[in-house]
């Protein structure tokens, strides 16, 4: 999760570089680059292997999991999570080729996808009831809105210091 935490956090930082000054950008581009690759080849992806891995044989030692609900849920938010990894992985190769897709903004939102996840992968687990299971999408949508706010007075804060 730190690894995926942290990738997006360069993204912003090397997409934000274009901002600066040609000979900046000559520097830090390069620089952004490097950290990306060693983040994502060396810590990233080796650990969402052994996370996938570690869960599937657990699920092979209890397969009675799969007869719990919340099994299915959590395995669907996984997967989400999953789906998260390998959008940031396009982003690496696009932004290797120069490819600026994404607003600075945008990747402060995309960001918080991995939060929301998370949360929701705990919620689950931790939330198994039926009435719970209502506490819990109630508390994962008021965190979803703390970040929105959270992101938006961020953006009204950066605007005014400029």
């Amino acid at each position: 999760m730190a690894g995926l935490f942290y990738i997006v956090r360069l993204f912003i930082y090397h997409i934000e570089a274009n901002d600066k000054t040609e000979v900046e950008r000559n520097i830090l581009h390069p620089q952004y680059e490097l950290m990306e690759s060693r983040l994502w080849n060396v810590i990233t992806t080796p650990a969402m292997v052994l996370s996938v891995l570690a869960g599937a044989f657990m699920l092979y030692l209890n397969p009675y999991l799969f007869e719990m609900n919340w099994m299915w849920v959590k395995i669907g938010f996984v997967i989400g999570l999953l789906v998260y990894h390998f959008i940031c992985q396009r982003i690496i190769n696009q932004l290797k080729k120069g490819i600026f897709k994404w607003t600075s903004m945008q990747l402060r939102v995309w960001n918080e996808v991995a939060t929301l996840l998370l949360f929701a992968i705990v919620f689950v687990v931790i939330l198994k009831s039926a009435l719970n299971w209502i506490y819990g999408m109630v508390g994962l949508f008021l965190i979803m809105i703390l970040l929105m706010i959270g992101i938006k007075a961020y953006k009204r804060y950066r605007l005014k210091k400029r």
